[in-house]
């Protein structure tokens, strides 16, 4: 149960086996969802390389339980905000953490990593910085600030502010998908806090930042302030790589595309050195 009144789905991965797993958290982005794509790909490839991975979705991320593929409820989508996938994150946490009925997969619970794709990302950062129970970090095509929908175009926050609505396209499902004036208010009233840049300079520990160069949403100068930002960075290029290295959805291959193989091997040796 998340803390907005709205449940939030897990998926956990780990092989069958005694042995210590560290755990990996994965954080997904924005119009993103745990079961799209490739996700379960590579959250397999993490499980046979023997870490436990979990997969989750923000309660207000527009999915529900009976219907985790689609974007059926777009109210919640709208009413979404960086607080709500916070609390999430931290409710998700807490619970691999401290779940009784978790204690018999042998997990360490000392060696925990995020791992944020895109807006993801930014998420990642926001609660590495606030969580020492949070050991390892890694971004996937991360975002360097959480005001990149609007930042800077004061002509459409005004626009925002007195509509209390806009809508974006989802290029995949053709949705008209609302955001509310609230998602701004929200990170105006944590500016501090949500600001990435000031995030990175609290962030001690090691960190991996994996960015491709084909990447149509997120460009290379995004990964290369997270890199300057944070002391304990390492970034790697995957040349021509795009926003989801190579997945679509749905995904019916059994293996991973050439990019996301490369991205899980990096992330793989990143977090077992």
């Amino acid at each position: 149960d998340g803390k907005h009144g709205k449940p939030i789905g897990i998926d956990l991965y780990y092989p069958d086996d005694d042995k210590v797993k560290p755990i990996i958290l994965f954080v997904h982005g924005f119009k993103g969802f745990k079961d799209w794509g490739h996700w379960h790909v590579l959250a397999t490839a993490f499980a046979e390389a023997g870490f436990l991975f979990a997969k989750f979705n923000f309660s207000y991320n527009g999915t529900t339980p009976q219907a985790p593929l689609d974007f059926v409820d777009l109210e919640a989508f709208g009413q979404n905000n960086y607080t709500k996938e916070l609390s999430d994150l931290d409710v998700v946490l807490d619970w691999i953490l401290t779940a009784e009925n978790l204690s018999d997969l042998n997990m360490d619970r000392d060696d925990v990593a995020l791992i944020g794709h895109s807006r993801g990302g930014g998420v990642s950062i926001v609660k590495a910085a606030s969580d020492d129970r949070i050991k390892k970090l890694v971004l996937w095509a991360s975002v360097s600030s959480l005001a990149f929908a609007w930042k800077g175009n004061l002509e459409l926050i005004e626009k925002w502010r007195s509509d209390g609505v806009f809508h974006i396209l989802n290029g995949r499902t053709k949705q008209s998908m609302p955001l509310y004036f609230q998602l701004y208010e929200d990170y105006q009233k944590h500016g501090d806090t949500y600001d990435i840049e000031q995030a990175c300079q609290k962030i001690k520990m090691p960190t991996l930042i994996l960015q491709g160069t084909a990447d149509p949403a997120i460009p290379v100068a995004a990964a290369e302030e997270l890199e300057k930002w944070i002391a304990n960075a390492q970034l790697q290029l995957l040349p021509e790589a795009n926003h989801v290295f190579g997945g679509k959805h749905p995904y019916t291959e059994k293996d991973l595309p050439e990019h996301s193989q490369l991205l899980f091997e990096y992330s793989r040796d990143f977090l077992k050195g």
